[in-house]
């Protein structure tokens, strides 16, 4: 075997574990970001609930509140200690206090585990893209589009184990069976997972980033390294970097608050409409079956389009097929609506981080895929408050519907005022 396949070979190993520990990480994080909407009817329900709908409306709330300060904090702590280590962080968080959440006693108990299982869930994702990015030598839309497949297997797998465990081991299992593998995730990550030679060279430390690109048979981008460490975070709030950034955030807001509502409301929307608990778990399945679909072709029409233009895009087909799923239809015809749906609407905001990641240089990526999420996770909050009050309101549906559907539309309206600022990482 020559030098040169010898690197490759490296290369692609090192790549491999980069993209694999990463998916993990978000099928975990989709997991325990999604597992609460899915226990919100059984916890509500029967003789003696474990709480009402109101409090089940603020624990899903307070828990998004911690999502924004960890996508927040750890988004900027990403870019001044590596992605490493926040990863690393915030994998252990929240698994531990994913654990603790089966142990509550009174939802008041829930809320503070879920708030603080928020720190690191809010900071997972921002890092995981940042460092698929930086691997991705320049494919940014198929790296972050993939590795985000990882939040909506784990969505699948929330409605599965719901429908096997809930009827047997009851609603505790559930935050069991999505925290232990983390557990397993943290020694593996501290073993593979190496630091982004892309961040290393954005510090100024040339030479440990050459050293593991050397070892791992990576090429370096050509990038302007002695400019690099003079970028801050700063940046985000100052022209030319401003009005992209106003555009990202209000588009991510959008688009948070749709994924948020429909991950939290979905079942008990489709409750509402007369299709019963197991086809409203079901249709939570679809969807996000649906949304691993429209990942895998998310990404690919974005590096081929051009990520904006994918984004615009993407939003406008949500707008319409959200506003479609008012319509009361025979079931045979609602699962493959159901279906498509989740393949743009969750997608489309996929396709928001993957552009935020490769329009930023990676002194400021993470940074700027934590403001972002964190911004964005304002409508993640605003998601499962405007759609519990909907269904408290009992207009649930179709009302529901329709307001996602302008929201969509809000969404591609905002992003075309952004523009494209560096070539696509």
């Amino acid at each position: 075997m020559t030098l040169a396949t010898q690197n490759v070979t490296r290369g692609l190993a090192a790549t491999g574990w980069v993209a694999s520990l990463c998916w993990i990480a978000v099928v975990l994080d989709g997991f325990d970001l999604v597992v609460l909407g899915a226990l919100i009817p059984t916890l509500t329900g029967g003789d003696m609930p474990f709480m009402t709908k109101p409090e089940a409306t603020f624990v899903s709330t307070i828990s998004l509140v911690g999502m924004t300060f960890g996508a927040l904090m750890i988004g900027a702590l990403t870019d001044r200690v590596g992605r490493r280590k926040s990863m690393i962080w915030s994998v252990a968080a929240f698994s531990v206090t994913t654990l603790a959440c089966a142990f509550s006693q009174d939802w008041i108990q829930l809320s503070l585990f879920r708030f603080l299982a928020g720190f690191g869930l809010g900071g997972c994702l921002p890092t995981a893209i940042a460092m698929v990015t930086e691997f991705s030598q320049g494919r940014a839309g198929k790296a972050s589009t993939r590795v985000m497949t990882g939040y909506h297997v784990g969505a699948v797998a929330t409605a599965l184990l719901g429908l096997a465990l809930l009827p047997l081991l009851g609603w505790r299992s559930m935050f069991v069976a999505g925290a232990l593998p983390g557990f397993a995730l943290v020694p593996a990550m501290m073993r593979h997972l190496p630091e982004s030679p892309a961040f290393l060279l954005a510090k100024g430390r040339h030479a440990e980033a050459e050293e593991i690109a050397r070892a791992n048979g990576l090429t370096l981008a050509p990038v302007a390294t002695e400019e690099a460490p003079a970028l801050s975070s700063g940046v985000l709030f100052r022209a030319p970097f401003l009005r992209n950034s106003l555009g990202i955030w209000v588009t991510s807001f959008m688009g948070l608050l749709l994924v948020y509502a429909l991950n939290t409301w979905l079942p008990t929307l489709m409750i509402e409409a007369g299709y019963g608990l197991q086809k409203g778990l079901f249709f939570l399945l679809l969807m996000n079956a649906g949304a691993i679909c429209g990942l895998l072709v998310a990404g690919a029409v974005g590096d081929r389009i051009g990520l904006r233009t994918a984004t615009i895009l993407w939003f406008l087909a949500s707008c319409a097929l959200l506003a479609a799923l008012s319509v009361k239809v025979p079931t045979a015809a609602l699962y493959p609506l159901v279906f498509v749906t989740g393949c743009f609407v969750f997608s489309a905001q996929v396709l928001v981080y993957a552009y935020t990641a490769a329009n930023h240089p990676p002194a400021v990526r993470a940074t700027a895929l934590g403001m972002a999420a964190g911004i964005g996770r304002l409508g993640a909050i605003s998601g499962p408050l405007l759609g519990g009050t909907l269904v408290s309101l009992g207009v649930g549906h179709p009302w529901g519907f329709y307001v996602f559907a302008i929201v969509g539309l809000f969404a591609a309206i905002a992003i075309t005022t952004t523009k494209v600022m560096r070539q696509q990482a």
